[in-house]
């Protein structure tokens, strides 16, 4: 049974009149009737009582009424909703980023977005790469910012927006603190405060080290980028981070690594499945915004 069905019924129901109701719904005086026989033989029931021309509903009828109001009203409240949503600066993005993006990227991106698309809602999720992938995997959201992510189960799109240099950060009294460069052989011996497992930067960084062919001692693995500034400033080790915000309250020093070390951070969503319009209008965004601020 199909929502026009409904609607032909209501209306015959409320003139009570085939014909006439025929020519308002611009359709023919046998289809409508047509229609409302299908509906009866469905039902199992008669709905109208016939008497010549005139037809009204019986008891069924009126029961079959109060239900196919509901129905149609249920039915135009979703449709003007899905109406917003797919309005061109309107309805809801579900957007997750990784945990280093959140102290000055996100928020600026944020900031900016909602002043270009004032009626755009945001879900927001930080997380791991590994969890956001996950939520990626499920539907939980749309779009994602974060170094690329691969999956074994859906088909994953990733459009690079921009690249962070890593750099080696070093208690302000380590013996290397009084250079500006170091070579990753200069660290090699050094104790290493990293990221924890599942965070994309903590497997970039390891590989790095593994393609040296260097093991790395880590004496402590945290959560996110202050904690790992905090240990290195107290003197517990080392780390190869971005250039987060506020670095410059710890007591460390931030070398270039010879040669240096860079991070691709892009918008990833799922290649094979709808996309809400609000979140291909905000990908879009996304990418002039940062080809914009990079410039």
């Amino acid at each position: 049974m199909e929502i026009e069905q409904l609607q032909y019924f209501k209306t015959v129901a409320t003139m009570e009149h085939m014909t006439r109701a025929a020519e308002v719904l611009a359709i023919s005086q046998p289809a409508l009737s047509k229609s409302i026989a299908s509906i009866e033989q469905q039902l199992g029931v008669p709905l109208f009582n016939r008497e010549g021309r005139s037809i009204y509903l019986n008891r069924f009828g009126e029961l079959f009424l109060q239900s196919v109001e509901i129905i149609l009203e249920e039915y135009e409240r979703i449709r003007e909703e899905f109406e917003d949503i797919i309005k061109p600066g309107s309805g809801e993005v579900s957007f997750g980023f990784i945990h280093t993006l959140g102290m000055e990227i996100v928020p600026e991106l944020i900031a900016a977005t909602t002043k270009q698309f004032p009626n755009m809602q945001f879900s927001l999720t930080q997380a791991t790469s590994l969890n956001l992938l996950k939520r990626l995997e499920e539907g939980a959201i749309d779009l994602c910012l974060s170094q690329k992510i691969e999956s074994k189960v859906i088909d994953i799109e990733t459009e690079e927006l921009f690249v962070e240099e890593l750099f080696v950060i070093v208690p302000t009294t380590h013996p290397l603190s009084m250079r500006t460069e170091v070579k990753i052989e200069d660290i090699q011996n050094e104790t290493f405060i990293a990221i924890k497992k599942g965070n994309s930067l903590r497997q970039l960084v390891d590989e790095l080290f593994l393609d040296a062919g260097i093991e790395l001692k880590t004496a402590f693995a945290a959560e996110e980028m202050h904690t790992v500034a905090g240990f290195v400033g107290a003197g517990m080790g080392i780390s190869l981070i971005p250039n987060i915000k506020g670095l410059d309250h710890y007591k460390v020093k931030r070398l270039k690594l010879d040669p240096p070390c860079y991070r691709s951070v892009g918008v990833s969503w799922a290649k094979n499945r709808y996309l809400p319009p609000a979140a291909t209008e905000f990908k879009q965004y996304l990418v002039d915004y940062f080809k914009h601020r990079d410039g």
